[in-house]
């Protein structure tokens, strides 16, 4: 049985991983942290991670990125696998989580649902053939009104997948209003539509002569992206330091 620690146990994807955690058989949360303490859990929850006293084998981080400095700390202390989650990180803190990896295992990812990571490989295989043949290539992606972001980062991902695939060779168009001009041939446009509780939609259009292909993820609740964190958590347990993303959480299913 894996043992795992949730930081930010008390916010809304902490409580949806530990539901997750209560109905899993092969992984129990052993302790959480996080400073509010209004919500009552059937583990022992501390307000720092540096605190925690209870062993355990990862921990899924769903807090923020003023705690992500203490939480690298205590990963490469107690060399702990950390599966992160927490958006926002400075430039700063970005070149401390791959120091950490030289220590630990470390997963981050744009986004940790599996639907979005498996299609980021279809798109990779779609942009190979469609590309060369002339198709033009679109995304638009939906959420709801509190998103403070835009574009998505799960869009800007898709748009990075597909143009890695083709050796960087897209510029990307966030607002067509700005100029009154054609599109490129080589060009990713990327449409932000925020509104209501929408989740998450993201469409991404492939549009050829005379047919026009649309590949589309829906979210309808934020339990996919904590299930992503579990299935996360449960691979990197026990990985040797380095790296990791949900490419690899795939791959390893």
């Amino acid at each position: 049985m894996i043992k795992a620690i949730i930081h930010g146990c008390n916010g809304k994807m902490g409580q949806v991983i530990t539901g997750l955690c209560a109905q899993d058989t092969e992984i129990e949360i052993a302790a959480g942290i996080d400073l509010y303490d209004g919500v009552r859990n059937p583990y022992p929850v501390f307000a720092r991670i540096a605190d925690c006293t209870v062993p355990a084998d990862v921990v899924i981080d769903f807090s923020n990125a003023d705690a992500v400095d203490a939480l690298l700390d205590y990963s490469m202390e107690k060399q702990i696998p950390v599966v992160l989650c927490s958006t926002g990180l400075s430039q700063a803190q970005l070149d401390k989580v791959r120091q950490a990896a030289q220590k630990t295992a470390v997963l981050k990812s744009a986004n940790m649902s599996l639907g979005i990571n498996t299609l980021m490989d279809l798109l990779k295989k779609a942009v190979k053939v469609l590309a060369p043949a002339g198709y033009d290539i679109e995304i638009v992606e939906k959420h709801h009104n509190q998103k403070l972001d835009a574009p998505s980062g799960t869009a800007l991902a898709l748009a990075d997948a597909m143009n890695e695939e083709m050796g960087q060779v897209y510029a990307y168009q966030y607002d067509r209003s700005r100029e009154r001009k054609k599109r490129e041939e080589k060009e990713i446009g990327i449409v932000s539509v925020r509104g209501g509780n929408i989740v998450g939609e993201h469409d991404v259009i492939f549009a050829g002569m005379d047919e026009v292909i649309t590949i589309r993820h829906t979210s309808y609740s934020r339990a996919v992206f904590a299930k992503g964190a579990v299935e996360a958590a449960k691979f990197l347990a026990g990985r040797e330091a380095g790296m990791y993303d949900m490419a690899d959480v795939i791959a390893g299913k």
